[in-house]
């Protein structure tokens, strides 16, 4: 659908004879040959296996619990096997807490996933407007990723503003 609409909007400014100019990028292969990129995904592939191997170690840790507790409940006081489901459940939570802390939407990998690869998009994006403007292209595509995404637009053929007049909303 989306490169439907693409291919339309580009036969129709060349049939129109407008000179209005698109190119397309591949953002990933851009940012694959930058070696600072390379350097930044090492890093975060290698804290990702650190904190990988630790949440697994702390789900092991709880399922030995978990085992040794079932093992000897038929054994255990009323008092003490609420002491240790209170402890497997204390651990629970706490392997969990851990693996969100780490791997959650706002997770220590999200932060130096921004902190690393965030300015380096951002330099790329530059570089993408400056080559849009220096060469005059009204339109840059992004084909990474099998889609295609608008990465830089001229503010001139925006016609959003005209289409809500047309809708009469102000």
């Amino acid at each position: 659908m989306k490169h439907t609409f693409i291919l339309s909007l580009i036969l129709l400014s060349f049939f129109s004879g407008l000179s209005q100019r698109f190119a397309y990028v591949d953002s990933k292969y851009i940012l694959e040959s930058m070696p600072e990129y390379t350097l930044a995904m090492d890093e975060l592939n290698a804290l990702s296996k650190q904190w990988q191997e630790t949440v697994e170690a702390k789900y092991a840790a709880l399922d030995k619990l978990q085992r040794a507790y079932e093992a000897e409940k038929i054994l255990l006081t009323p008092d003490m096997r609420k002491k240790r489901e209170e402890e497997i459940t204390k651990k629970e939570k706490d392997a969990l807490d851990y693996q969100r802390s780490k791997f959650g939407v706002d997770g220590d990998l999200f932060k130096k996933q921004q902190e690393l690869v965030k300015p380096l998009q951002d330099n790329v994006y530059t570089a993408i407007q400056d080559v849009a403007k220096s060469r005059s292209y009204a339109i840059i595509f992004d084909k990474a990723g099998g889609t295609a995404n608008i990465l830089y637009s001229d503010p001139r053929y925006d016609k959003s503003e005209e289409v809500l007049r047309e809708l009469g909303v102000n």
